[in-house]
């Protein structure tokens, strides 16, 4: 895979990023103001050995998109807690970014920096980040609503009042200097400014900031703009994180013509985790609300039910589905396509990632044309299944096939072979053995054929797969192999060789399938080389 074309591809917009390697699994996950200048950055001459490291090992680039660069902090600070990926050094632990905890079920309420969000009865607002400014909004909050922010007991045994009375940061109800309704006047305004209302709030600021500046008082006026920006901070509330613990799935949905997307968003105690993607096909003329209600059916046949479901559509049977989700999950379920507020923008940030996910698949399938026309095909080579074999000195002979749809590595159908008739160094005698195995087994089965067998080879290795299929009375499956050293593609109607241009779509997705498929057997060869070696 053209690693810098992806990059290249990928939208300007805020998200974040992950490197995953030959086998799918993630190794580096990052954010980003826009996400193909960052990713592109990666590619330019560098001195640094993590990002070589990284790039090492990287096979495939995946990304998913956020409404903004602090969302997208958010988001990969949860992911890389979830995942743990080898070169993330940071964010590994359990360390959030932090909130405020405005303790309003105490009589005298305090306010203090949190890391984690708990059901005891206090307000959390955030997250915060970077968490400097979390700390300028407990100044704000002392300052201006005069709420303390000190573990003093209230009423306590102080005759007077600490410093921050002094400085006009706290109204001192520790020695009883304000009363409880006043102080709690206090406390609500402070809460409606912690909530984001403080446009009024904002305005002033600026203002100030402004005679500051023309009377040249540039410390007043800088640290008055950065008040202001806290406040504009709080004003932006996250979307992929929140403080009410919420546990729901959101489902983005797209189509055009045959194909459809579902993105999801598991979120779990407030905080999304996981996202999974789904592409199919059905008939143009089916409803939409008919298609995601069959899909949330067979997604929840063997997933947990969360307590919410958030759409973009009511699924056709809404009621039906709920009671059927209900029952499943022993509890009541929410089904629920909201039209404002938080929810709303979950969903339309789900549908966005299923519009990019629906996307790529048109971009996947070019190449596949591109081999359908090279090749000659009948029909779009969806289904390709890709065979190699490893071995040292002719011991521990293994196999490997691997599986690509959509020209997407489909590692559910991907799978190991020993070999069981053949000793020695006989490459030709092995891939005889596995396809014979895997279609007579396919055909014993009635299971699927794929549309194109692409076998690791010359023309010996193309002519033994020939020979198989035509026993088994597969001769009309299509049939391609890829010699290495020249990169010439053989088919049975193209003995010469075809020499495709380097930079073919067509050739670029051969050497792909190839390329896992040797990965995977000799992943394979070195596992059962090891075992030997052990014994």
């Amino acid at each position: 895979m053209d690693l810098r074309r992806k990059a290249a591809a990928l939208p300007k917009k805020p998200g974040i990023y992950f490197f995953k390697n030959g086998a799918g699994g993630v190794v580096y996950i990052g954010k980003a103001r826009q996400l193909r200048d960052r990713v592109k950055s990666y590619f330019l001459p560098s001195d640094d050995p993590k990002v070589r490291n990284i790039l090492a090992e990287t096979a495939d680039i995946d990304y998913i998109l956020t409404d903004s660069e602090r969302e997208a902090a958010f988001l990969e600070n949860n992911f890389v807690q979830q995942v743990q990926p080898k070169f993330n050094l940071r964010l590994k632990d359990d360390k959030s970014f932090p909130y405020l905890k405005l303790t309003v079920q105490e009589p005298f309420p305090r306010i203090s920096f949190s890391r984690k969000v708990e059901a005891d009865g206090a307000k959390y607002f955030g997250p915060f980040s970077p968490a400097r400014e979390a700390r300028k909004a407990i100044i704000l909050v002392g300052k201006y609503f005069q709420v303390r922010n000190c573990e003093e007991a209230v009423p306590g045994k102080r005759k007077r009042p600490c410093l921050e009375y002094d400085l006009k940061q706290c109204s001192a109800p520790c020695v009883g200097f304000v009363t409880e309704p006043a102080y709690r006047q206090g406390v609500d305004e402070a809460r409606l400014f912690l909530e984001g209302k403080t446009e009024r709030l904002a305005k002033v600021l600026k203002e100030k900031m402004a005679r500051a500046a023309e009377r040249e008082d540039f410390e007043e006026a800088a640290r008055l703009r950065d008040i202001a920006r806290t406040i504009e901070t709080l004003q932006v509330k996250p979307t992929l994180i929140s403080v009410r613990l919420e546990t729901q799935d959101i489902f983005g949905y797209a189509r055009e013509g045959r194909a459809q997307a579902v993105y999801v968003f598991s979120m779990r105690k407030g905080k999304v985790r996981e996202a999974r993607e789904f592409e199919f096909e059905e008939e143009p003329e089916r409803a939409e609300a008919a298609i995601l209600g069959e899909f949330l059916g067979a997604f929840y046949r063997d997933r947990q039910v969360p307590p919410r479901i958030l759409l973009p559509i009511a699924p056709a049977g809404k009621d039906d589905l709920a009671s059927a989700l209900e029952a499943k999950a022993g509890k009541k379920v929410e089904i629920a396509v909201p039209a404002r507020g938080k929810g709303r923008a979950l969903v339309v940030l789900a549908v966005k990632n299923a519009e990019i996910l629906l996307r790529k698949k048109q971009e996947s399938l070019a190449p596949l044309e591109d081999i359908r026309k090279e090749l000659g095909l009948e029909r779009l080579p969806t289904r390709i299944e890709g065979f190699d074999i490893s071995h040292t000195g002719g011991t521990e002979t293994v196999a490997s096939l691997v599986s690509f749809l959509n020209g997407r590595p489909d590692k559910e159908e991907y799978r190991k072979f020993k070999i069981k008739t053949v000793s020695g160094p006989n490459d030709v005698a092995s891939l005889e053995e596995v396809l014979r195995r895997r279609y007579l087994r396919l055909l014993a089965e009635k299971r699927p054929l794929p549309d194109l067998v692409f076998v690791d080879g010359g023309l010996p290795q193309l002519g033994t797969a020939e020979r198989v299929l035509e026993d088994l009375g597969l001769e009309k499956l299509a049939l391609a192999s890829l010699a290495k050293r020249e990169e010439i593609v053989y088919t049975p109607s193209h003995r010469e060789g075809l020499k495709l241009d380097r930079t073919s779509p067509a050739l670029k997705l051969l050497q792909r399938v190839r390329d896992e498929a040797h990965r995977f057997a000799i992943g394979f060869h070195r596992q059962r080389r090891s075992k030997r070696s052990f014994a």
